[in-house]
């Protein structure tokens, strides 16, 4: 470690026992933020603990909706972005207007919004879920309910295979996930012939069919260990090649693809944005009283939800 990012950290770590905050990273995030976060995970663990931590200032670093999530879930909290630029293509898929809309054409059905999605447009969904428990959020929706799924059409398509249900998919995906081919799959594994392969649900369900695997990025950890493989090709952003080369040392992970699964906005905080963040004590993350209301609601369904 550098002598100017060290003295960076001492300095956060200062900041943070004065402010009481703490740090929450998602996966994605660069290898020097996870290690410096107090907490890592994916969307659904890390929303758990954005409502459980008794600290008074939430340092998120991720995207644009995830920090929306914790401030709707934790309303007495101070919750910083350190740069508010961090969106998801995904997530610009849906607005609040287009799920009105799909409602009119639709007004039976039980909309379920992926976690991967604004505040606003949670706020005119039934019930949220996450790539953990989107199979398990389905599956308590009475049989002969229309199912709206938003925005992921992939993830949607995953979890009819999985649970014989008949969904309304939303056209909207990951760009980071969709670019993933059935012959890169099959590219990776000419490359590392004794490796199983692990995917993201948000990949297409031609790769999806191709994986020993379908996972979460916090079921992907888990998989790691109930697999019998010494090597693994992964198939997700970049990032998550950090978390498990540090939960699983005596494991080989390869990257699916050799380049192409990165996403620029997980990539833009760096140690000094968070140090300034810190300073600053901004930018704050607010969510206007009756969208929070509103989203709150579908967040805490959705945490009602055990993991698939």
């Amino acid at each position: 470690m550098h002598d100017d990012a060290a003295a960076i950290i001492n300095r956060i770590q200062q900041l943070k026992r004065e402010h009481r905050a703490i740090i929450l990273a998602h996966n994605y995030e660069p290898p020097e933020i996870q290690d410096l976060a107090d907490i890592t995970g994916d969307s659904l663990g890390l929303s758990v603990q954005a409502a459980a931590t008794d600290a008074g200032v939430i340092v998120f670093c991720g995207v644009s909706f995830m920090a929306e999530s914790a401030a709707i879930l934790a309303p007495e909290k101070r919750v910083i972005l350190p740069r508010q630029e961090c969106g998801c293509g995904l997530a610009d898929t849906a607005t609040a207007a287009q799920v009105r809309e799909a409602r009119r054409r639709h007004p039976d059905a039980v909309v379920i919004t992926y976690v991967n999605s604004s505040a606003a447009v949670k706020a005119e969904s039934d019930i949220c879920c996450t790539s953990g428990n989107a199979v398990n959020v389905i599956k308590r929706v009475p049989a002969d309910r229309e199912i709206l799924f938003v925005p992921d059409r992939n993830l949607g398509a995953w979890v009819q295979q999985q649970t014989g249900r008949r969904l309304i998919l939303w056209n909207g995906c990951c760009p980071v996930h969709d670019a993933i081919r059935a012959d890169d799959v099959r590219a990776a594994r000419a490359r590392h012939p004794e490796a199983a392969v692990i995917v993201h649900p948000e990949c297409r369900p031609e790769v999806t069919a191709l994986a020993d695997a379908v996972c979460s990025t916090g079921g992907m950890l888990a998989a790691v260990d109930r697999l019998p493989p010494r090597e693994f090709i992964i198939g997700t952003e970049e990032g998550m090649l950090h978390p498990l080369r540090r939960a699983a040392p005596d494991r080989i992970f390869h990257p699916l693809k050799m380049n192409g699964m990165i996403c620029a906005d997980m990539k833009k905080i760096s140690l000094v944005d968070v140090l300034r963040a810190l300073e600053k004590q901004e930018p704050v993350v607010s969510v206007d009283q009756d969208t929070a209301v509103r989203a709150r609601s579908a967040l805490e369904r959705m945490l009602d939800v055990p993991r698939n």
